[in-house]
């Protein structure tokens, strides 16, 4: 019983160490780049999107290596499924959702392909092999161009307007409290930025240790398979992120971005998550488990699709509603099964 408790400590703390180690590697990668004159959209749609995957990346890699490749499949499958069903219903019963153009032309097509290929190459070998690795890492590649060129042109239309209407600049916010000034002023310094990356990454990769090898002997002690775990205890966990900022969002109003940026934490899992996972190990995918798990992350993507065509392309309470039935349905199929 003691080493049961203290499994549970670590995988809390391997949590903990997940979501503000990715927080510190963000902001320090974020500034590195920012002093090295990277263009802050460049910033944006590489080391801020990869720190926000960077808890999902490293459990899926973890456990790769350490021959769980169950954990690793029902991290990225269960991530993608807590984060539309569970995430945006909760989140819609707050506040309704807009769901931007670009996201019903590009981003949820694109989803749906990444469900489907995952499904596909799964199906196709048994497993997700080094070569299935290779396939969704450059579907992810030419997305990630796609992206950064519709960015580049968004963002010279958006010189051109301001040269014509300037813009007066925001007002500086100041950090409240003496932890927070110093921190500020810290950030403005080259070598505090590499050490807060490095420490930042240190600590996921910590984390995600302790938390698959901890989550790994709950299993065990539970007669619960690793599937299991991978799909609720570790995919809600490396969710916590995208829930909290969602529903506090929600609850202020705060919505723009939100529906887009749960598509493209999706479209991260399937692509950079399974697509590196599976370089380091094959990644098993049964029938009898992995493929319903991935059809019911499919069909939560398509569902997202139909329900955006209604209401004016925005996800309300009867959304909200929906969702969250679909993943009370699919959770107690998990356990009833």
């Amino acid at each position: 019983m003691g080493q049961l408790i203290l499994e549970i400590f670590l995988l809390v703390l391997g949590f903990a160490l997940l979501v503000k180690g990715a927080d510190w590697f963000v902001d320090g990668s974020a500034g590195i780049a920012g002093k090295c004159k990277i263009s802050p959209l460049v910033i944006g749609l590489t080391v801020v999107a990869f720190g926000t995957s960077a808890p999902e990346l490293c459990v899926s890699i973890t456990s790769a290596v350490g021959q769980s490749t169950d954990i690793s499949i029902g991290n990225v499958v269960g991530s993608n499924i807590c984060n539309i069903l569970l995430i945006l219903g909760l989140a819609a019963l707050f506040h309704p959702l807009p769901v931007q153009r670009n996201s019903l032309v590009l981003d949820l097509p694109v989803l749906l392909l990444a469900s489907g290929l995952l499904i596909g190459l799964g199906v196709w070998g048994g497993a997700l092999e080094w070569w299935d690795g290779l396939i969704l890492l450059a579907v992810f590649a030419g997305y990630m161009a796609i992206l950064l060129r519709g960015a580049l042109k968004e963002q010279k239309r958006a010189k051109a307007m301001e040269k014509e209407v300037p813009l007066e600049p925001p007002a500086e916010k100041k950090p409240k409290g003496k932890i927070a000034a110093w921190f500020g002023k810290m950030e403005e310094k080259l070598w505090f930025l590499i050490l807060l990356a490095l420490v930042g990454l240190g600590m996921v990769v910590g984390g995600g240790t302790l938390l698959v090898d901890a989550a790994k002997f709950i299993a065990n002690y539970f007669g619960v398979s690793e599937r299991i775990i991978g799909l609720t205890v570790v995919a809600i966990g490396t969710s916590l992120p995208e829930l909290v900022t969602s529903v506090v969002a929600a609850a202020k109003g705060e919505t723009d971005i939100a529906v887009g940026n749960i598509i493209g934490s999706n479209i991260f899992n399937v692509f950079l998550v399974a697509g590196a996972a599976s370089l380091f190990c094959p990644l098993t995918f049964t029938v009898a488990g992995n493929l319903v798990d991935a059809i019911v992350a499919f069909a939560a993507a398509a569902l997202l699709l139909v329900l955006s065509l209604f209401k004016g392309h925005r996800l309300g309470r009867i959304a909200g509603a929906v969702m969250l039935a679909c993943f009370l349905g699919y959770y107690t199929y998990l356990f009833l099964a």
